[in-house]
This record gives C-alpha cells, sequence and structure tokens, in this order.
C-alpha cells in the first residue's frame, strides 16, 4: 500500500501535534524576547539625544519643535497636538526634569507598561474571536 493510502495512527497524529505545539511554542517565546528585548532598549531613545547633544528624541516632537525644525507646523499637528495627554508625561512621574537615571527608570516602565497593554488587549480581542468564530 501507498504511503497516501495510508491511514495515520493515532500515535502519529499526537506526535504531528506535539511537533506543531512546539514550534508554536518556540516561535511564542521568540516574540516574547523580542519584546522585551525592545522594551529593555527603549532607554537609548533617551540616551542617544544626549549623547548627540539634541534636545529630543528623535520623532518626539511637539508643535513647538517642529516650528523651529521646520518653520512651521503641519495644520493636522496643530488641531490635535492637545487632544492626548500621556499619561506618564515625558515618560516621567515628575516634570521637575529629573536626573538622567530616573528618566531611563521611567522610559523602560512606561515601555513595560505599554507592552503589558498591548499584550492584553490583543488576549482579549483574540479571546472574543475565539468565542464569536464558532
Amino acid at each position: 500500500m501507498s504511503s497516501e493510502g495510508r491511514k495515520i495512527t493515532r500515535s502519529e497524529a499526537t506526535q504531528t501535534k506535539g511537533r506543531e505545539m512546539d514550534g508554536e511554542r518556540k516561535v511564542r517565546v521568540k516574540l516574547w524576547l523580542g519584546l522585551i528585548v525592545m522594551a529593555l532598549l527603549s532607554p537609548l531613545g533617551l540616551l542617544l539625544p544626549k549623547f548627540f547633544k539634541a534636545e529630543e528624541a528623535w520623532g518626539e516632537w511637539g508643535p513647538g519643535t517642529l516650528q523651529r525644525l521646520l518653520g512651521y507646523v503641519p495644520q493636522g499637528l496643530r488641531r490635535t497636538a492637545d487632544l492626548w495627554k500621556a499619561p506618564l508625561a515625558d515618560y516621567s512621574a515628575n516634570g521637575d526634569h529629573p536626573s538622567l537615571l530616573f528618566q531611563i527608570a521611567w522610559y523602560g516602565l512606561s515601555a513595560f507598561l505599554g507592552l503589558i497593554l498591548i499584550v492584553l488587549v490583543i488576549y482579549i480581542l483574540m479571546r472574543y474571536a475565539a468565542r464569536h468564530d464558532n
């Protein structure tokens, strides 16, 4: 009998499923490790501007900085700049120019809090989708 016509035994099916689950687990572990490494590297956003004598981290410019850099503020940014107030403004618990070490600690904490919130939202959405998929 050819291998195409042969029935798969329960043991073979269990082994195949086990290998698939191991593969998924490895991908999940790599994903988590990657996310944790990115969160740990997030303080570079504070250190690199200090190292290069820049005022702010790249891309974290407010309307005032854009006005100075570009000579104008895009209309959409001008309209929406004050819509959202960050829970940890400037990645800090106190806004009076804390030490660099304190800023780095808060920067990392805010990265991990953001990571946890994103994972939690995705988990809830996946659970909701799984329940309503059947």
